[in-house]
């Protein structure tokens, strides 16, 4: 294998912690620049499957099928099926799952595909082929759901001017590139020198909700749960709040037993499903910070799966969903 080509936020401490063995079975759950599978890929015998939503990294993969003799799998999906991807592939179980949650820096610098505003384009921001854009979100919501969107995903203070400035803006013509949604949020939202831009949150929260981001990682995390053999691990990358309390919570409740109660004795005790690697979250260095900007608010969770059977899945929290503000709309 030939050296690291895409070094990923945290790639050696995630590895480090995924701790690859010869032979193994691993699942590159959002394999974006490959960085991950390189790297596992360099120990003898490994066998990656490689998942990811978005048609250009997985064509731009291609290269690295041929390097590993077969060794690398890599699929089109969301990274939430990858229970049933693992079973497609013929691996019922796997020592091993990586993630890095969110948006890549290759989707960040494609300025037709509509995550950035610092780049005018169409305001699309869909990691997938398919499904409403942003720019169909911004045209069809309603005022409320666009307020609901921007507070819980982007935790914008400013959400509900936004929506009604958003609105207000439609009714006069369409929103359909980056630059008129940012210049848009930008007169709404103020900022002092320092800051990060206005419009941050917005689109934080828009392309979270395009993409049904935080739905996407829970459903993951219960698949990753499903597919890891005994002392299989599984790795987290997370770039912001909202994604780490979900991983946070999850391996939480997870890794300690539950479900009795002294009033309630008949009711049996949880074994835990993980046990925990990472007492607090790994966070970069300030090399690695100062190098890559994007760095700086990342944190890494691991967890080494147990013998106990995988949890039942919880409740969905009651977020707005697109299905349902698309049908509104």
């Amino acid at each position: 294998m030939t050296s690291l080509a895409h070094i990923p936020v945290l790639g050696q401490e995630a590895v480090e912690y995924l701790a690859p063995r010869e032979g193994g079975i691993y699942v590159d759950a959002t394999f974006g620049g490959g960085g991950y599978s390189r790297a596992i890929l360099e120990i003898p015998g490994t066998r990656v499957v490689g998942i990811d939503r978005d048609r250009t990294a997985i064509a731009g993969g291609f290269s690295l099928v041929d390097e590993s003799d077969g060794r690398l799998t890599l699929v089109e999906d969301r990274f939430s099926h990858l229970a049933e991807v693992c079973a497609a592939q013929g691996f019922a179980a796997v020592d091993g799952v990586v993630m890095d949650v969110g948006v890549s820096s290759m989707q960040l610098d494609q300025a037709g595909r509509g995550f950035s505003f610092r780049l005018d384009g169409p305001l699309d921001m869909r990691m997938g082929q398919a499904g409403p854009t942003a720019a169909d979100i911004v045209a069809k919501a309603s005022e409320a759901d666009l307020a609901d969107i921007i507070y819980l995903f982007g935790e914008e203070r400013h959400s509900r001017k936004v929506a009604r400035a958003i609105v207000a803006a439609r009714n006069e013509a369409p929103i359909t590139t980056t630059r008129a949604l940012a210049d848009l949020v930008a007169k709404v939202v103020r900022s002092k020198p320092g800051d990060i831009h206005p419009a941050t949150r917005t689109f934080q929260a828009l392309r979270i909700f395009v993409n049904e981001e935080l739905d996407e990682l829970a459903l993951a995390l219960e698949a990753a749960e499903q597919v890891l053999k005994p002392g299989g691990r599984l790795v987290v990358v997370s770039f912001h709040s909202l994604e780490d309390r979900i991983v946070k919570n999850f391996l939480s409740q997870r890794s300690k037993s539950g479900g009795g109660s002294r009033h309630l004795p008949e009711v049996a005790q949880l074994a835990p499903s993980f046990q925990l690697l990472t007492r607090r979250p790994v966070v970069p260095s300030e090399r690695e910070s100062a190098a890559n900007p994007r760095a700086r608010s990342a944190k890494l969770r691991a967890a080494e799966r147990t013998a106990a059977p995988a949890q039942a899945s919880g409740p969905q929290p009651s977020w707005p969903r697109l299905s349902d503000v698309m049908r509104g709309g």
